[in-house]
């Protein structure tokens, strides 16, 4: 077992998704994801033609390397460290609410014009 586990390239080398798709879906894309990988380490671990022990075994080695990377991404997460994924999310998260103030000011000039417009056929 390694002591230490690259926290990043381990998470990128578990789910090869498009960030970016992803952020757009919502945050709980990323918990559905990881519980499909899981269940699907899990099942292929408990289906493969093995002895019991080594079954267990590779699945309790198997729960604990995710364990291990989950509590390392959320103590990231939570102490505010950049990860690859909070980067991808501020970044996406600056393009949102950038996006939403365009809109918002196109719709407040839209306003403008028809009020003009209705005022303009009020005085004629």
């Amino acid at each position: 077992m390694p002591d230490s586990i690259n926290l990043e390239s381990e998470i990128v080398s578990l789910m090869p998704v498009n960030f970016t798709a992803m952020s757009k879906k919502g945050s709980n894309a990323l918990l559905v994801f990881l519980a499909g990988a899981a269940t699907g380490a899990i099942l292929g671990i408990l289906y493969a033609p093995d002895k019991g022990t080594n079954t267990r075994e590779k699945l309790s080695f198997q729960l604990d390397k995710y364990k291990k990377i989950l509590e390392e991404f959320l103590a990231d997460v939570v102490s505010g460290k950049e990860t690859p994924l909070t980067t991808e999310a501020k970044s996406q998260g600056q393009k949102v609410v950038s996006e939403a103030k365009d809109k918002a000011q196109r719709l407040l000039d839209d306003v403008d014009e028809l009020l003009e417009q209705i005022r303009g056929t009020k005085n004629s």
